[in-house]
């Protein structure tokens, strides 16, 4: 963790109707103006904000409010009820949680990486809220989740009429769940159609790319004390901050 003193309000009521909360972790100390926010979404495992708090943390300290919802991946619409109301919740409690609503990247870590990039290319997604940039951890891209009315970004990238956006993909070498050629793959797929993208590679595995492990017993991905680890969960908190604008180390 870098010296930025940081504040964390877990348990913060997003949807009222279905009871659904969001972790927000932001700077103590915001700047005038508000800072940027990251709407950070889980993958998918039902429910599971905590898995990027170590991440989440990071990326406040480097002067980001980042808002994480529980969402569920397996409701009947594939969570597109969950991902509307989180995206307003950013933008409409913006100022009160000491953000800017103009300055909103949306970001997702697997199953939550494709659903970011395809909120971005089909804003009716999220209402039309539409983000500053696009960042995509450990994701899969060029394939279907048919009960959400989601294809291959592939056919979406050829469909769309809207701008591009930057979009910046992270993902580790040893990931054994959502292999890296899945972020190579998709670079040209980008290129092709113009919007602007980089790929940031690390040597971690699937949860070491959140500064995380995963915990055979718990069945989901916990703190870690890993140095590769944290050190990779670092590179992303700094690739989320490039993103939003901001100067990262390194």
């Amino acid at each position: 963790m870098n010296g930025t003193e940081v504040t964390e309000e877990r348990g913060v009521v997003y949807d009222e109707a279905d009871g659904k909360l969001s972790d927000v972790h932001r700077p103590a100390r915001p700047p005038a103006g508000g800072a940027p926010i990251v709407l950070l979404w889980h993958g998918r495992g039902p429910d599971e904000r905590d898995v990027l708090a170590p991440l989440a943390r990071e990326a406040a300290g480097l002067g980001l409010v980042v808002v994480v919802p529980d969402w569920r991946p397996d409701a009947a619409d594939g969570g597109l009820r969950h991902l509307r109301a989180s995206a307003r919740f950013a933008r409409e409690r913006a100022g009160e949680l000491g953000g800017d609503a103009d300055r909103i990247v949306s970001a997702g870590w697997s199953l939550g990486a494709y659903v970011a990039m395809s909120a971005a290319v089909r804003p009716e997604l999220l209402d039309g809220v539409r983000p500053t940039a696009v960042v995509g951890i450990a994701g899969k891209y060029l394939w279907e989740r048919p009960e959400s009315g989601l294809r291959d970004l592939r056919d979406e990238l050829a469909a769309t009429s809207v701008d591009p956006v930057p979009v910046h993909l992270v993902h580790g070498t040893a990931d054994d769940i959502a292999a890296v050629h899945h972020s190579r793959d998709f670079v040209p797929v980008l290129d092709r159609w113009g919007w602007p993208v980089d790929l940031t590679e690390t040597d971690a595995d699937h949860a070491g790319v959140l500064g995380a492990e995963y915990a055979p017993g718990r069945g989901r991905c916990v703190p870690t004390r890993n140095a590769s680890a944290l050190a990779a969960g670092r590179t992303t908190a700094r690739v989320l901050a490039r993103a939003a604008g901001l100067p990262a180390p390194g």
